[in-house]
């Protein structure tokens, strides 16, 4: 490895500064979102179950639906705006409605409505950075710095999010994050490139999923955020809540210091096949608890496992910009995004059913397994006569 480019040459590209501190606004209230959102839903129905349940549902329509509003606000970079503005309105409306105790299955219908709206902001900036930054290593750079900043919002954001609700009540964090949705995408809305300059027209309706490489690359990141579930579901049920809490956040600390690294270092290791390569070292990093079960390995094993983790999808936001068609980068950010919901829903779900069946000691083994196959099946659709396309990605 050598140096790379600078952050502060990131930030001295033309309106990074505005667009970085525009992105985090808005990021904010999807970190704060949480808590607030389930605990209100809860006082509007009276149920901890439908609460989960509605929220959860809302939650899979967030992730499904993420690509096709990507592809809207990549064609019609105005409708950025108009989205925010339903959104945050749906978000008042909900507040409202719990704090009113509306009819249950009216509250259920807002907040499974809310969770169709919510406008793309990491894929945009991700979209964003690769068309301002001048050259490879300074798009690995600013990747990274708005990574680095994505995975702190959200790790902080529950946290603030439980205090502001002890404070004063659901609904109203509720209707703040409302708030927040108009001042933050407002901002970022403002301070985007004109949209000729930010997202380039479209050629065709050529949808990135027919991309060479693409679908082996949303595999590596659902099952490396399946891996992350899995191991949070073990740790939870063999350790308890406190160990849980404090081996987590070494995982996110790991992202946030790996991906900060990476963005300063030019890495000899060809673009396509790291994504790879850290989805093997991340099998490696989960192999270390299940081999020796301390607290010592599972805080060591997750701190390094953040790092492959963040650093993965620094990778893949990379290689967006070589395999997605032009004018559909941001939807292919949002499929990404979207794979690593599914696969960390899909991990939660199967860790739950591996500890009653099987106990925790098979929570480990299996995160590794699921990684190991994901490479596997990438270095085989990889090996196959033209699946990929390794030049193109490392010019």
């Amino acid at each position: 490895m050598s140096s790379g480019a600078s952050y502060r040459a990131v930030l001295a590209l033309p309106r990074a500064r505005t667009l970085f501190a525009a992105a985090i606004a808005a990021r904010l209230c999807y970190g704060l979102l949480g808590i607030p959102l389930l605990l209100a839903v809860r006082s509007g129905t009276g149920s901890y179950a439908l609460a989960g349940t509605t929220v959860g549902i809302a939650g899979l329509a967030t992730a499904l639906l993420g690509p096709l509003r990507a592809r809207l606000v990549d064609r019609r970079p105005a409708a950025l705006r108009p989205l925010a503005a339903g959104y945050a309105a749906l978000l008042a409306l909900l507040a409202t409605a719990c704090a009113g105790h509306w009819p249950v299955p009216l509250v259920v219908a807002v907040a499974l409505l809310a969770g169709c709206c919510p406008p793309p902001v990491g894929p945009l900036m991700r979209t964003v950075w690769g068309r301002l930054a001048a050259g490879e290593a300074q798009r690995q750079s600013a990747l990274s710095l708005d990574t680095a900043a994505e995975s702190t919002v959200f790790a902080l954001g529950p946290v603030l999010g439980g205090v502001l609700v002890a404070a004063v009540s659901a609904p109203v964090v509720l209707g703040g994050c409302a708030v927040l949705v108009v001042l933050g995408f407002g901002l970022l809305a403002a301070a985007l490139p004109t949209p000729e300059a930010a997202v380039a027209a479209p050629t065709g309706r050529r949808t990135p999923l027919r991309a060479k490489g693409f679908l082996p690359l949303l595999g590596l990141t659902a099952a490396i955020a399946g891996a992350l579930a899995l191991a949070e579901v073990g740790l939870l049920a063999g350790r308890g809540t406190v160990v849980t809490g404090v081996v987590t956040t070494l995982f996110s600390v790991g992202g946030v210091l790996g991906g900060l690294l990476y963005g300063r270092r030019t890495v000899a290791v060809p673009l396509t096949r790291r994504p790879v390569l850290l989805a093997g070292t991340a099998a490696l990093c989960y192999a270390l608890p299940a081999a020796v079960p301390t607290v010592a390995a599972a805080g060591a094993g997750l701190l390094l496992a953040g790092a492959c983790t963040d650093v993965l999808l620094i990778a893949a936001y990379q290689l967006v910009d070589h395999l997605a068609p032009e004018g559909s980068r941001t939807e292919a950010g949002a499929w990404l995004t979207t794979a690593y919901n599914l696969g960390a829903a899909a991990g939660t779900a199967l860790a739950g059913v591996l500890v009653d069946r099987l106990g925790t000691a098979a929570v480990l083994p299996a995160a590794v397994l699921g990684l190991l196959a994901a490479v596997g099946g990438s270095l085989l659709r990889s090996a196959r006569p033209g699946v990929g396309s390794p030049a193109a990605a490392q010019r």
